[in-house]
C-alpha cells in the first residue's frame, strides 16, 4: 500500500446509527447540531481542537464528522439526553485515512455537561460498539499533552499511555484502550 492509497476500506459498514445506554442516546449526528459544535470551538474549552476560534476550520471540522458517516458508515455519535435531542458531545469511531491506528475520540460540546458522567458513559458505549460490532482489535484515544480532563477520562476507561505508539502529530499521547476479549494489539 502507497501512502496516497487509503488505509481503511472505503466501503459502507452497516452498523447500527444509534446506540443507547441507561441516560443517554447517541446518534448520528446531523447539520442540527452546528450551532453545539460551533459554540464548543469558538470556545476556550476547545484549545486542544484543529480549529479553535477559526470559523472556517471549525466549519470543515464538523462537514468531516458529518462526512465520516456517509463515507465509513460510523462514526463519531452525537450525544444526548434521552427526553432532549440537544447535542452534549460527539463521541465514539474515528479513522480517517491518514490516522495511525482507530481511534475513539470524544469531545464534550456543552459546558454544563461537564463533570456529569456522560463522556464515561458514552465512551464506554462507543468503545463496546468498535470492538463487538466494527470488529477492531485495537482501539486508542490521542490526547493533546495538556488536556487533562481527556487524560483523566481515558485512565478511567482502563486504557494506560502506550508511549511506543505514534499519534497524528509528534506531540500527541496515545492511550490504548484494552480489549474486552483479551486479544493483543499487533
Amino acid at each position: 500500500m502507497t501512502s496516497s492509497e487509503p488505509k481503511y476500506p472505503r466501503r459502507r459498514l452497516q452498523v447500527c446509527q444509534n446506540l443507547k445506554t441507561d441516560r443517554l442516546t447517541l446518534r448520528r449526528p446531523g447539520a442540527d447540531d452546528w450551532p453545539a459544535f460551533h459554540g464548543f470551538m469558538m470556545s476556550d474549552r476547545a484549545t486542544a481542537f484543529d480549529g479553535h476560534q477559526d470559523l472556517g476550520k471549525a466549519w470543515r471540522s464538523f462537514a468531516a464528522e458529518l462526512g465520516h458517516w456517509e463515507i465509513f458508515g460510523y462514526g463519531m455519535w452525537a450525544v444526548t439526553r434521552h427526553d432532549d435531542d440537544t447535542a452534549l458531545g460527539l463521541i465514539g469511531p474515528w479513522t480517517p485515512p491518514d490516522w495511525p491506528e482507530t481511534e475513539i475520540g470524544w469531545m464534550i460540546l456543552s459546558d454544563k455537561a461537564q463533570g456529569t458522567g456522560i463522556a464515561t458513559e458514552a465512551a464506554r458505549a462507543a468503545i463496546a460498539h468498535a470492538y463487538d460490532s466494527l470488529g477492531w482489535d485495537s482501539a486508542v484515544s490521542y490526547i493533546a499533552p495538556d488536556n487533562a480532563r481527556s487524560i483523566r477520562l481515558a485512565e478511567k476507561l482502563g486504557a494506560t499511555r502506550d508511549a511506543a505508539a505514534r499519534g497524528p502529530k509528534p506531540d500527541t499521547l496515545v492511550y490504548r484502550h484494552p480489549n474486552p476479549k483479551g486479544q493483543a494489539h499487533v
